[in-house]
């Protein structure tokens, strides 16, 4: 792996560190439609999951259409923002996983969210993670980074 990769990687992993949520984008019969959503990463950035009802918008359109696109970013909502601010849309196939099946993956998102161990109990909860197969992170408000984490 070359410097740029590693540094571009190792900034996506601080961002995904110091945030909580991400906007989460679906799409059904071509109508777009976005979420927000507690989230969490594997360490080595190729999964990022969440839970949600199995009742909600979301999950009936990663059902239908399982592509999907994660946007997290660090902005204050300043001025600044245009040339401070990070931002990384991860791209991706979303499943629906058993939470008994992974259980490690529950654990990591847990960690993170320990709020959320009731909720991820519930038996309407679905524990959905997006195999992500490319990072873009933009930074200093043009600059782009492209980045394939699996094939």
């Amino acid at each position: 792996m070359d410097d740029h990769r590693n540094n571009a990687l190792e900034q996506i992993t601080t961002l995904f560190e110091s945030q909580s949520l991400a906007v989460l984008s679906t799409q059904k019969n071509g109508q777009p439609y976005a979420s927000l959503v507690a989230f969490a990463t594997s360490n080595d950035l190729e999964h990022i999951f969440f839970l949600t009802p199995n009742t909600t918008r979301k999950y009936e359109n990663l059902i239908q259409n399982p592509k999907t696109a994660i946007l997290v970013n660090n902005s204050l909502n300043q001025a600044d923002d245009i040339y401070k601010a990070i931002s990384v849309t991860a791209t991706g196939i979303a499943s629906v996983v058993e939470k008994s099946d992974k259980p490690e993956f529950l654990n990591l998102y847990l960690k993170k969210h320990p709020h959320l161990k009731e909720f991820s109990t519930a038996p309407t909860t679905a524990f959905i993670c997006v195999t992500v197969n490319r990072y873009f992170m933009v930074n200093q408000f043009q600059n782009v980074v492209e980045i394939r984490v699996t094939p």
